[in-house]
This record gives C-alpha cells, structure tokens and sequence, in this order.
C-alpha cells in the first residue's frame, strides 16, 4: 500500500501551457505523478484528497481519451464531476465563451477543465473564473497534459530526457501536441526533430529551435523516440492532401522504416490512431516498441497530480 505524500507547489495558478512551467515546476508535476501511477496498481485506486470539491470538464470539442483520463484522475481524488455538454448548452443557442466563463464561475467550481477549438481560449476563461483552469487542449497552440504523460512515458523507459533525439512526426502545421512536446522536450534538454511532408509545414516555424526534415527515415535517423502525429483532417481547410495510402507510402510508419532509428526506440502516438495510414497497424500494437497503451494509462496519474497540485 502507498504511504501519504506531501502534495508539492508550483509557480503557476493555473496550467494554460508548458511554456508557462519552469523546470522545478515539470519535475514536481512527473514526480507526483509517480506515487499515483503505483496508487493506480492497487485494488482501492482512490486517494480522496479532493473530496467535497467541484470540477468541471468543459468540452468544446469531441474527446475519448482527455475527458475520460480527466474523469477518472478526478473521482480518484475524491472530487465530484460534472462534464458540460457543449452540444446541448446555451452556447448552441450564441452564447459567448465569456458568458459562459461568468455562468460558470457563479456555480462555484474549484477547478475547470477546458478544450477548445481556438487558441488561448483557457487563457481566456481563466482571467475570468476565480478558480484553476487547466488547458485540456486547444486550437493548434498547446496541450500540455499530453506533454506530461508523454514525458512521463518517456521516463519510464529511458531514465531521462537529457540528450535524447526525438523525432516528432506527421502533421506539424495542426498539432498542439507537437508544440507542448517541443516546449516540455526542449526546456529538459531533449533535441526534438519536426519531420513533416511540406504541405504540414508550420507556418510558425521560425519559432522553434528544430532541425527539420521533409523524409521520414532521414528524419527519424538515430532517434531514441519517434512520436508519429495523427492528421488532423477536422482542422485542414486549404491543404489538399494525397491519399491515405499515399500519404502511408511516404509518411507512415512501418517496421522496416523504424529500422533506421535507434535499436530501442520507442514509438508513441497521442491518439486516436489512424492504422496503416500514419503508423503500421502491427507496429502500434507491438508492445516491444509501441508504449502507446502506456500513454493512456499514464495520463490519469499525470492529471491526478496536476488536479491534486492546482488544488492543493
């Protein structure tokens, strides 16, 4: 049985990005998350730490993993749940988001949870609820609890995130899981490739410090991670794409290509998978080289510590 920790303090009322958190903030964030992985092995999971508090999880955008991760880390702290449904709420009806933030707030919610199609909408929200607000995903900018479990994931296996190479593969332009994970990455001396056909280019690209490929064996030559990125179709307006088959000749993931990456490389994929299109459907399921199962069992112990930190 685990014994009962201290629940540390972070620099940050809220988490809105990993380009917001230091390093001592990541490290007591992953440290914590430790206990409550080993706490997630036990018969009795819960750890009713937040008992008697309210969150809220809203969800502007189709979630399985996030939503279902978040729910679960918080009644296994103890904290009553209530999941806003977007489709049915007055924001249907025109409602702004800022009508919405000030309805809310007048609820009393300890902490709300919220994803969003546009970028710093938390950033918005959180400027006008007295409560944390933590950034579930939004828009292309950032979604920093997937940067966690990631590097939690990572960590697991490797030991450390100093010097590693980690390739980070598919669709650039559209994802926000790319960027926290080179913001988290980067900031713990990781050396992060972008590996992209040139119609996902980030039009941002002069922001990040990256080598940058437009092959995918070149690009993921040597590495110690290749994280593959699922094509965010719901996001594409002006790009045409080739076919799903086209696109896996030069851009998914096999096997075979995996070879030229390191001996041990780990493969990882933020979800929801797209098989035989971004990555080889026998190769996700390879437990001797995919831990994408991995990152979603530690993304509840990643978001108890977050909910049990923000909270504290």
């Amino acid at each position: 049985m685990t014994q009962d920790i201290e629940i540390p303090k972070i620099s940050q009322k809220h988490l809105l990005g990993i380009k917001y958190l230091s390093i001592d903030d990541i490290n007591k964030i992953l440290e914590l998350a430790i206990f409550f992985k080993l706490k997630n092995k036990e018969k009795n999971k819960n750890y009713p730490i937040l008992t008697g508090r309210t969150i809220i999880n809203l969800f502007f955008e189709p979630s399985t993993r996030t939503l279902i991760s978040f729910e679960i880390a918080a009644k296994r702290l103890g904290a009553d749940v209530i999941n806003m449904n977007i489709e049915g709420s007055s924001l249907r009806k025109g409602e702004t988001l800022s009508d919405t933030a000030h309805t809310i707030g007048a609820m009393s919610p300890d902490l709300v949870v919220i994803r969003h199609s546009e970028d710093n909408s938390a950033e918005e929200i959180s400027k006008l609820l007295e409560c944390p607000v933590v950034n579930a995903g939004e828009g292309i900018n950032e979604h920093p609890t997937q940067a966690l479990l990631d590097a939690f994931t990572i960590l697991d296996h490797k030991k450390t995130l100093k010097d590693l190479i980690v390739s980070i593969c598919g669709d650039l332009e559209h994802s926000r899981v790319a960027r926290s994970n080179y913001y988290l990455l980067t900031k713990m001396g990781s050396k992060v490739r972008f590996v992209y056909p040139k119609y996902f280019e980030p039009k941002d690209l002069q922001k990040y410090k990256v080598e940058t490929f437009n092959n995918l064996i070149e690009g993921i030559m040597g590495s110690d991670i290749v994280m593959m990125l699922r094509i965010q179709n719901e996001r594409i307006m002006d790009t045409e794409l080739p076919s799903a088959n086209d696109y896996f000749l030069e851009y998914g993931l096999t096997a075979e290509k995996l070879e030229n990456a390191k001996s041990n490389a780990l493969v990882m994929h933020p979800g929801p998978i797209n098989r035989d299109v971004e990555i080889e459907s026998s190769l996700a399921d390879d437990v001797n080289k995919s831990v994408i199962n991995e990152q979603v069992e530690n993304g509840v112990a990643v978001r108890m510590a977050c909910l049990a930190i923000l909270m504290k």
